[in-house]
């Protein structure tokens, strides 16, 4: 049902797909990226349904209160209380090595604010030797889709220069809430959450 909603979606639309393949094993760290609108989040779970992947995604957890809560779990979410993340990713890790099969969606950029981004992405990926698959949205092509797969080697610095690299042409839905793909630290581990 889903697969079909999402071929519907892109036969419809005025984006344009564009994606290479993923690994098939079921699981791994999807970015999504740049992520400056709300309209993000549509297009992701479009990508993700026609790419036929399980998936869960991270999300403030006032957005898993009231009535919305239900349906946000039921699309994969899982809430994130950014005043007090403390753990978040060791239960990721958790729910990884005790064998759940599932891409985890992640929006390094957080908030949209512009503040740059979060290495829980990073640390996710490294600590559990998944690779991470770039997705993007780019208004100014109005393509959107996944990129290309990376294994996370540990240097920082040159890790994310490849993925810099990727997302320097893509300006996402509100171009000028882009931010540059950059990590507090990158001279070393992964460090701030």
């Amino acid at each position: 049902m889903r697969a079909a909603l999402a071929r519907a979606f892109w036969r419809v639309s005025r984006w344009q797909l564009r994606t290479e393949r993923i690994p098939r094993d079921g699981t791994g760290v999807l970015i999504g990226a740049p992520h400056t609108s709300n309209w993000d989040f549509v297009l992701m779970l479009a990508i993700a349904w026609e790419a036929g992947v399980t998936f869960r995604w991270l999300g403030k957890h006032t957005l898993f209160s009231g009535p919305a809560g239900p349906l946000m779990r039921a699309l994969g979410g899982i809430p994130v209380d950014r005043s007090d993340p403390a753990g978040l990713v060791e239960d990721i890790v958790a729910r990884i090595r005790a064998g759940e099969r599932f891409y985890l969606v992640v929006t390094p950029e957080g908030s949209r604010s512009g503040s740059g981004w979060k290495s829980g992405f990073y640390r996710i990926a490294r600590a559990t030797d998944l690779p991470v698959t770039l997705g993007y949205v780019d208004r100014t092509t109005m393509t959107a889709g996944l990129g290309p797969t990376l294994h996370l080697t540990g240097d920082v610095r040159a890790d994310m220069d490849q993925v810099r690299a990727f997302y320097a042409d893509k300006a996402g839905f509100a171009p000028a809430r882009r931010t540059e793909p950059r990590l507090r630290d990158e001279a070393g581990p992964a460090a701030d959450a």
